[in-house]
C-alpha cells in the first residue's frame, strides 16, 4: 500500500512528533522514509540580501554552517525512531518555499503518503506565515496523515491490543 513516505520537518519538537507514526508505517509496509527538511527562502528573504537567497534556493547552502547545520539535524533526528526499526530512511533537503517543495517533492518521486503534524511552528511565525500542513493537503494529491501537534508520545506506535 505505501512503498514511499514523506516526513517533512522543520526541526521543531512538535514536528518531531510525527516520527513515530511514518517509522512505524514504513516499517509495517516496508516502505521507504524520506525525512525531509526545507529551507523556507520565503521567510530568509526577510533577512538575507537576494544574493544569499538566489544561492540557497540554488542548494548551495553548505558553507552557511548553521543553516546546513540545523537543516541536517532535523532530519537526522528521525533516526533515533528508526534505531529499533527495520527502515530504509533516505533523508532530504531542499530550499524554496516548503509548502510548494514538499508538493512537488511528493509528486516527482511517487510518495504514496506524508506524515505531517498539524503544526510546526507556533505563535506569531504559524499567524504570520499560515499552516505549512494545511497548504500542503490543499496543494497535493497525496494522502496526508496529520498527527496532532499536542500528542506527546515519544515511542512508537503501538496496535491496540485485540479483545477476547
Amino acid at each position: 500500500m505505501f512503498e514511499t513516505i514523506l516526513l517533512p520537518t522543520d526541526g521543531s519538537e512538535r514536528a518531531e512528533r510525527a516520527a513515530p507514526y511514518a517509522v512505524e508505517l514504513a516499517e509495517r509496509f516496508d516502505a521507504t522514509l524520506h525525512p525531509m527538511y526545507v529551507v523556507d527562502t520565503d521567510a530568509l528573504g526577510h533577512v538575507l540580501g537576494p544574493e544569499q537567497v538566489d544561492r540557497i534556493g540554488a542548494g548551495q547552502f553548505a558553507e552557511m554552517t548553521e543553516l546546513h547545520e540545523r537543516a541536517a539535524a532535523a532530519v537526522d533526528g528521525v533516526r533515533e525512531y528508526v534505531d529499533s526499526a527495520d527502515v530504509t530512511v533516505d533523508p532530504v533537503i531542499e530550499a524554496g518555499i516548503p509548502r510548494t517543495v514538499i508538493s512537488r517533492f511528493a509528486a516527482e518521486n511517487d510518495v504514496d503518503l506524508i506524515v505531517m503534524t498539524s503544526q510546526g511552528r507556533g505563535g506569531v511565525r504559524r499567524a504570520l506565515f499560515g499552516s505549512i500542513t494545511e497548504d500542503v493537503a490543499r496543494e497535493t494529491n497525496v494522502p496526508v496523515m496529520v498527527i496532532d501537534a499536542d500528542d506527546d508520545r515519544q515511542d512508537r506506535a503501538e496496535p491496540e491490543p485485540e479483545l477476547a
